[in-house]
């Protein structure tokens, strides 16, 4: 079952990994003085990314012939978050997560370097929060109003994705469509930010893990809580009942009632009451389509 949702996701080709190694500035890079002086010199900055809630700023690169996404941190919230992604990158490998090519430190942080993705970000996160998700114009409103069979092969590549990160041993946090890149001409997705995402189970330690309140598990709420798979459980839950809607307010549901039946288990407020892992989730789906 699971060969065959990953053969039903289209994902980047080994191939095209491989060819941007080969051809990355930055591959010999493990410490600069300054971000900026490091990016001037090696090639030219044609996109910024600077009201991120992460904390982090992030930069669009041409170099050797080619685009990069380029992250860096210099706050102590940035920067773990950063080592986080950078352990998770590590431990998990799959087409539709856009790979990390290399890190290198500055002077007051710490930088990761990924391939440029074509398409857009479902939804942008901003210091402000406006999205606009159900603007008709907005990525999101215009993913939504795709015929059916285009949005199923998405999320069959999102589950696809997530099956790599049980294997892990990883849990999803901060997972929404903010991590989700579409490309509307080619209609495939990749997800991309997975910088949350830590090995688990895991005890939260704090009041409440990061993340949109509209895929967060009620355990990711409560200090001294379990996180573990069954929370990865709920936000692709929630994630499928999102994607597969017409508008913003869940009252037009696309799917059919055995669909919205496995949404409902995946996101019960009890996790015993949820699927128990990302595989049993993906069979009751795919049983349901």
């Amino acid at each position: 079952m699971q060969h065959a949702v990953r053969g039903m996701c289209a994902g980047r080709r080994a191939s095209d990994i491989m060819y941007e190694m080969t051809t990355n500035p930055f591959h010999s890079v493990t410490h600069v003085a300054t971000l900026g002086a490091a990016l001037d010199r090696l090639g030219t900055v044609f996109q910024r990314f600077e009201a991120q809630d992460s904390g982090c700023i992030s930069y669009g690169l041409l170099a050797s012939g080619q685009r990069w996404f380029v992250k860096g941190a210099s706050t102590p919230q940035g920067i773990s978050s950063l080592r986080r992604a950078v352990s998770f990158h590590q431990s998990v490998s799959h087409q539709a997560i856009v790979p990390l090519m290399n890190s290198f430190t500055t002077e007051d942080g710490l930088v990761l370097v990924y391939p440029w993705m074509s398409g857009e970000v479902l939804y942008h996160p901003t210091l402000s929060r406006q999205g606009g998700r159900a603007a008709p114009d907005s990525p999101m409103a215009r993913f939504r109003a795709q015929p059916l069979p285009l949005i199923h092969a998405a999320l069959e590549c999102i589950l696809s994705a997530h099956l790599a990160v049980e294997e892990a041993g990883f849990v999803a946090v901060d997972f929404y469509d903010g991590c989700m890149l579409y490309d509307f001409d080619e209609h495939r997705v990749v997800l991309c930010d997975l910088d949350e995402y830590r090995a688990g189970p895991f005890v939260l330690e704090v009041d409440r893990l990061p993340g949109s309140m509209r895929y967060m598990a009620p355990e990711e709420f409560v200090r001294g809580s379990l996180i573990d798979i069954r929370t990865t459980v709920f936000a692709l839950g929630r994630a499928l009942r999102l994607l597969l809607d017409a508008g913003d307010q869940e009252k037009e549901w696309r799917g059919t009632p055995e669909q919205l039946e496995v949404v409902r288990t995946a996101t019960a407020t009890d996790p015993e009451r949820r699927f128990p892992s990302v595989r049993s989730l993906v069979g009751a789906w795919q049983t349901a389509a």
